[in-house]
């Protein structure tokens, strides 16, 4: 079962953070991550790439939700939702995320799509 992550991307620590591990998952983890999009992409185009999509994991940095609202807005469900602060990851302005939170939410990731 693969799954298509579509990432918030936002301009935050928690927003720079889905997209370095999406892009982490999918080099790590080709089988199980298809592709890693980020819903700040125009709305034809994520729509034209998920259309194929076998599974979608929407991966969002804080409980504004941004990504999951984008795909709520073109009718589409997520498989699974993860936000990185409920994975215990702060929010830290426009800081880079660190090395530790990549993996802390990259592991949260993988074990929500094995379950």
């Amino acid at each position: 079962m693969a799954f298509t992550i579509i990432t918030c991307s936002g301009v935050s620590s928690t927003g720079k953070l889905t997209t370095l591990v999406g892009i982490t998952l999918l080099c790590r983890c080709a089988g199980m991550i298809e592709a890693c999009i980020p819903a700040t992409r125009p709305t034809a185009s994520l729509e034209s790439a998920l259309r194929h999509a076998e599974n979608i994991l929407v991966l969002d940095g804080c409980g504004d939700c941004c990504g999951r609202k984008k795909l709520q807005a073109l009718g589409i469900d997520p498989h699974l939702h993860l936000i990185a602060t409920d994975c215990g990851i702060e929010k830290r302005g426009m800081e880079e995320p660190h090395y530790g939170e990549i993996e802390r939410l990259a592991a949260a990731v993988r074990e929500a799509i094995r379950r």
